[in-house]
């Protein structure tokens, strides 16, 4: 960290040596600027237990407004291990994380706060003790959502081995235009593969109300593990259109793949399905149509369907107030045969 507080103020480029293995006890704080790239060229950085790894340093509000123009690129690293944190980015604009394994860090391997259409391309978070991947807004002084998300950002062939004490791991929280393509969720149990909210208040258990969030698209999401409590959890708002596209469950997962809470849910190409997954809603009437996915994929027959269950569609841990389950607005088209 010494080392690159010590960087000449116009520094745009650290190069480290390939062949080395470097430590950091403590944060490795990233100076202000237009850009400023850090190529590992192959090295491991080792991460002391206190550490964020490289982070910045944000006061309040009107301080993240003043540095957001700074941009990042970190690649190209063998392995961070350790640490809190190994990617700990903040208040910035189009900055990019490449090519980097990340190895046990006990809070979140990468987390995300006010990073504006930031880029996380080929990175693999290997046993996270806690979160994988987490994209939201700031929490510092001043900072709420919708002064501070991390809009427009996209991962890209990103990987988590989860630990079996992993929670999320992918998070996104209270930010929009997200694009998760071509990622995957292995390992050990973890409690969900993707966790994905919009409530104001930091009160989960109560329905997305972000006004300003308006859309999550993954896309060839490959899932091959077990989770403990459900793969997605979906709780966007009513206007928000969340699109899940190609995804691939394997092996027969024992919770449900989706909990539903709100949002406009948008199935597609889902090429693989049997009669014992489950899409589970907390609300009466949820929102969720289903394209060209595999037929088992259905809503089943009339007869056999209760007041809570109707083939892959369950109502279950309800909210107050919500007692059966209304298929008005589930729509099954153009199943495959």
């Amino acid at each position: 960290g010494e080392f690159v507080a010590q960087l000449p103020a116009d520094a745009t480029y650290l190069a480290l040596s390939k062949s080395a293995r470097y430590t950091s006890k403590g944060d490795i704080v990233l100076p202000d600027g237009v850009l400023l790239i850090i190529d590992g060229c192959g090295a491991t950085l080792e991460l002391g237990v206190g550490s964020h790894g490289f982070t910045r340093r944000i006061k309040d509000q009107a301080d993240a407004m003043k540095k957001v123009s700074s941009r990042y690129a970190i690649r190209d690293f063998a392995a961070i291990e350790g640490g809190l944190k190994a990617i700990d980015l903040q208040a910035t604009l189009g900055s990019t994380v490449t090519n980097c394994r990340l190895i046990g860090q006990s809070v979140a391997a990468v987390d995300l706060r006010f990073c504006l259409m930031a880029r996380l391309q080929n990175v693999l978070a290997t046993n996270p003790k806690g979160q994988g991947f987490v994209i939201r807004t700031g929490d510092w002084p001043g900072a709420n959502w919708n002064n501070s998300q991390s809009n427009s950002t996209v991962l890209e062939q990103c990987r988590v081995y989860s630990s079996g004490s992993t929670t999320n791991a992918f998070a996104v929280l209270n930010s929009g235009g997200v694009r998760m393509l071509d990622c995957v969720s292995e390992g050990a149990v973890s409690d969900r593969d993707i966790y994905l909210a919009a409530v104001t208040d930091g009160n989960e258990e109560r329905l997305a109300n972000n006004t300003v969030v308006k859309s999550f698209t993954l896309h060839n999401f490959h899932v091959e593990h077990k989770v403990r409590l459900e793969s997605i959890h979906v709780n966007m708002p009513n206007q928000a259109t969340v699109d899940l596209s190609n995804i691939y469950w394997n092996g027969k997962p024992e919770a449900p793949v989706i909990r539903y809470l709100r949002g406009q849910l948008n199935l597609s190409d889902i090429g693989w399905w049997s009669p014992d997954l489950r899409i589970v809603s907390r609300v009466t009437t949820p929102r969720i149509n289903a394209t060209r996915c595999h037929s088992q994929l259905r809503p089943g027959d009339k007869s056999q369907r209760t007041a809570t269950r109707a083939g892959s569609f369950e109502l279950a841990d309800p909210f107050p107030g919500h007692t059966r389950l209304d298929l008005t607005y589930v729509r099954v088209s153009a199943p495959s045969r």
